[in-house]
């Protein structure tokens, strides 16, 4: 079969050259080799390519895929292939929302997006199989979303103990939670305790993994800023009038200064 007229857009305008061409020595025809993907629309419109080649380092990113839908409106005869990561099944089922019939890795050999483009030319889907079967198997069996997961984990959480969990993932030890808190020593370190058997783990830094895996850590902090009290001690744990807190920033227990995700392992 003869060359391909197509364009090869990415937000990457390196990738997009090198790939062009690559493909120019291949002999196909390429129109332009332009960046980012966000402008590409209307190059493409203007062009009318038989093929473009449309790269996205974010497949599942609200809007990744709307200047395919436009081309899709306008030029409707333009076969678009998208070249990604290793896609969710949200990430593939936009772009062939979006309009595309075509899902490359962008770590495929350069025989494999040649063959994707005149698949894609002759009218035929353009999307390695197993990359079908495996956002058919996780959209028939869905796994629960870390964002989900972070929400029913927040739920478990009083207002105090998600600040407390947001220090403890900041780095800080149980003298710096009581003092940024306005508690004694021994409160924060109650309510550090609550929180790890509340998340069923068994250290300060499980608990700082688990809530960034998750999506626990954003939502706690969010919800700290919002719901953050006056500085008062809780009921059933106060200290007697005369419990001295350490002022702010001043850690005497051996707790690490801050940081990302390195909790202080002090007791």
């Amino acid at each position: 079969m003869g060359g391909v007229r197509l364009m090869v857009v990415d937000d990457h305008r390196l990738l997009a050259e090198a790939l062009a061409s690559a493909l120019k020595l291949r002999g196909h025809r390429v129109l332009a080799a332009a960046a980012p993907t966000s402008g590409s629309a209307d190059l493409v419109v203007s062009r009318a390519p038989e093929v473009c080649l449309f790269g996205t380092a974010s497949p599942a990113a609200p809007g990744a895929f709307d200047p395919i839908a436009r081309i899709g409106r306008e030029r409707p005869q333009v076969a678009v292939v998208v070249l990604g990561p290793v896609p969710s099944p949200r990430g593939i089922a936009a772009a062939f929302a979006a309009g595309a019939v075509g899902y490359v890795r962008h770590d495929e050999r350069i025989e494999g997006v040649e063959r994707a483009m005149l698949k894609a030319r002759a009218g035929e889907c353009a999307i390695a199989p197993q990359l079908l079967r495996g956002a058919f198997t996780e959209l028939l069996n869905p796994a629960v979303q870390p964002d989900d997961e972070g929400r029913r984990l927040l739920r478990m959480l009083t207002p105090r103990e998600a600040e407390v969990l947001v220090r403890v993932a900041e780095g800080e030890g149980t003298r710096l939670i009581a003092a940024g808190m306005g508690i004694a020593p021994s409160t924060a370190r109650t309510h550090v305790q609550r929180v790890l058997m509340k998340l069923g783990v068994g250290s300060r830094l499980e608990a700082a993994a688990l809530a960034a895996r998750t999506g626990l850590l954003a939502r706690a902090a969010a919800h700290a800023r919002t719901t953050r009290p006056a500085t008062t001690e809780d009921p059933a744990t106060a200290e007697t009038p005369g419990s001295a807190t350490d002022a702010p920033g001043t850690a005497t227990d051996g707790s690490a200064p801050r940081g990302p995700y390195i909790p202080a392992q002090d007791g």
